[in-house]
């Protein structure tokens, strides 16, 4: 059996252990565009402000592509994919032939069209490796740098030029940063710690101009009109599936690659899985694309046995953000946000000076989602919580008490939650690792 398993980041590692679990003797070929082995892709901000050098970037042991077996193919871009001749197509012009393949080619940043950006030198993204050590290896010219975009990534990457000791301006179109992953409360609190570590924090605006003569930046102008003096700018608007190579292919791409509960696109023995694949949402079963980090192993894991001839379902992507700014770790995880607050229970706790922020939303006495802001030690029982419904009706008073935890549970809510695999413990860490 020949796999064939395009990208090379957690999705492709929860199939390459998958895959070895049921076949040791299938050949396992995995492709990738970045000419690192996979890493720790959250790290980059550290690697960016000098917290962490490349070694610790490894996301694996050195030996874990040969002790699996693997052939590794990297710096190599695959452009196209014949589902007919089942060979994907690389942009040297050779072909790879598979049997089953996987695509888990993550995402691309968007980069929307901005007046003054053609030919400008100094104007990055941050999702890589190699972006990270772009910006790092003209550190040393940049005074002042705007980052576009208040999300998780722009925030990370404002992060890591601030640790350089760099004048650093967040723009954020909407009224608070990281507004689709928190509510107002968490994201004021994490503006006031970057405002509290150097780094200025616009909302409610955005950049229309790029200015500076040839290829120099000068500085941003906003829609208020506000100008900002800058020499180098970060895009981090957010990232797209990346599956334009897929066209012409007949594989079926609404918004990512549309996948079913095993992970299989609408082509035979394709599959998908990661930033790049459109999947159920663990609450309503609408397909979308989740990216997020301990989720792209999670479908990894199912892709993979999949294609080695297993039985797993995807449960459902349940949307969790987890992300560490200047020591103060937050987690969100689910419903957050919701559109008619009427029809749900939330409960807050708050001490905006400590930098302390817990939320619980539920609904029908379930668990729906929570926000976490500074202590974050109880989102594994959260999201556990969350996943196999338990009813809330014993907790719902002391969710957000100090001492509510894993001994307020009874033994058949422990045992549903922590027994299968340590599903619990494993997602927690894993949520956790994606901001660390």
């Amino acid at each position: 059996m020949n796999y064939v398993i395009v990208g090379n980041s957690v999705a492709a590692v929860g199939a390459i252990r998958a895959i070895r679990e049921r076949d040791q003797q299938g050949n396992i070929t995995v492709i990738s565009r970045e000419k690192h082995n996979v890493y720790g892709r959250p790290l980059i901000s550290y690697l960016l402000g000098g917290l962490i050098n490349e070694k610790r970037m490894a996301y694996l042991p050195d030996d874990f592509y040969a002790q699996n077996r693997i052939n590794l193919l990297l710096a190599s871009e695959v452009v196209g994919v014949d589902t007919k001749a089942k060979k994907v197509k690389l942009a040297g012009g050779d072909a790879i032939a598979y049997d089953k393949l996987l695509l888990a080619t993550g995402g691309d940043p968007f980069i929307p069209p901005i007046e003054g950006m053609s030919g400008k030198d100094r104007i990055f993204t941050f999702t890589t490796w190699e972006d990270a050590a772009k910006l790092k290896g003209i550190a040393p010219d940049i005074n002042r740098a705007v980052v576009i975009g208040g999300g998780l990534i722009g925030l990370k990457a404002a992060e890591g030029l601030n640790l350089l000791d760099k004048s650093v301006t967040v723009v954020e179109l909407a009224d608070r940063v990281l507004s689709s992953a928190f509510d107002r409360p968490a994201g004021k609190i994490v503006a006031r710690k970057m405002k509290a570590n150097g780094i200025d924090v616009i909302t409610e605006d955005t950049v229309v101009r790029i200015e500076g003569d040839g290829a120099e930046i000068s500085g941003v102008t906003l829609k208020s009109g506000d100008f900002i003096p800058c020499d180098t700018v970060v895009v981090a608007i957010g990232v797209r599936p990346a599956a334009t190579f897929l066209k012409g292919s007949g594989i079926e791409v609404n918004r990512g690659i549309v996948v079913d509960a095993t992970m299989q696109t609408s082509g035979k023995d394709i599959y998908a899985a990661g930033d790049v694949a459109e999947a159920a949402d663990f609450f309503s079963g609408q397909k979308n694309p989740m990216p997020i980090w301990p989720d792209a192993y999670i479908q990894g894991d199912i892709a993979g046995a999949a294609m080695a001839g297993g039985t797993k379902e995807y449960a459902g992507g349940l949307a969790m953000n987890s992300i560490e700014f200047f020591k103060v770790s937050t987690i969100s995880m689910g419903v957050t946000n919701p559109k008619d607050p009427a029809q749900y229970e939330i409960h807050t706790y708050q001490d905006i000076q400590n930098y302390q922020y817990r939320k619980v939303v539920l609904q029908d006495n379930l668990l729906v989602g929570a926000v976490l802001v500074g202590n974050v030690d109880r989102a594994g029982i959260f999201s556990g919580l969350i996943r196999e419904k338990v009813d809330m009706t014993p907790f719902r008073e002391s969710l957000l008490t100090p001492d509510f935890g894993f001994l307020q549970l009874s033994k058949e809510i422990r045992n549903r939650l922590f027994a299968p695999q340590g599903k619990v413990a494993d997602n927690g860490r894993a949520a956790r690792a994606a901001g660390h």
